[in-house]
């Protein structure tokens, strides 16, 4: 047993002043220089990460990105101001609570605080060299025509999407009470039994 003992000792120790020979400089090394050559590294990359940040804001003020985000919120905000007031319960209040609400809105929205949330999303997904390539064609006159015309394409796209899918919806509907009368029927008499109880009153 102590032979053993002995053994796994020398062996533990053997390995341990392999490890500190391989963490000791080699004669010839510079263990600073070794430093330094991380040290320039370690900055080289964030220099890299700061110019690629640095187009991106550029690419987004060139495609106006702020701009066009305001655009999306005031198209949605369309949609979005019937919605609200018929939500809240019936009163003379409701139009006033709104407006009010959408003029603290306006007031705290800041393009310049959108166009950084995106950053690190083209970040993401966007090697600095894609972004440079978009600046670059973003500054030509196809460039400079792209920037103008999407979002009308988005705004129009939008519209015939939507168009699309309530001619689908309804076509959809009409087929399926045609291959069910039964639930035809069933609505006709709800809508009837619906009316009847609201003469009642």
């Amino acid at each position: 047993m102590r032979k053993i003992a002995i053994a796994f000792a020398s062996a533990l120790l053997l390995s341990v002043l392999g490890m500190a020979q391989d963490m000791t400089p080699s004669a010839g090394q510079d263990s600073g220089g070794s430093v330094a050559a991380a040290a320039q590294a370690s900055r080289s990359r964030v220099d890299d990460e700061k110019t690629k940040q640095a187009d991106i804001r550029k690419l987004l003020q060139l495609t106006g990105a702020g701009n066009l985000a305001t655009q999306t919120i005031a198209e949605m905000e369309k949609g979005m101001r019937p919605l609200m007031t018929n939500a809240l319960p019936p009163g003379d209040y409701r139009e006033k609570l709104v407006s009010l609400f959408f003029d603290k809105f306006h007031s705290k929205m800041d393009p310049a605080a959108l166009t950084e949330l995106v950053v690190p999303i083209y970040d993401k997904y966007l090697s600095d060299e894609d972004v440079k390539g978009l600046i670059q064609l973003y500054q030509t006159p196809i460039g400079q025509k792209l920037i103008t015309v999407l979002p009308k394409i988005a705004a129009e796209s939008q519209q015939a999407g939507e168009k699309w899918g309530q001619d689908l919806g309804r076509q959809c509907m009409m087929e399926v009470l045609a291959e069910h009368p039964e639930i035809r029927q069933q609505i006709e008499a709800a809508q009837k039994n619906a009316a009847a109880a609201g003469g009642a009153h």
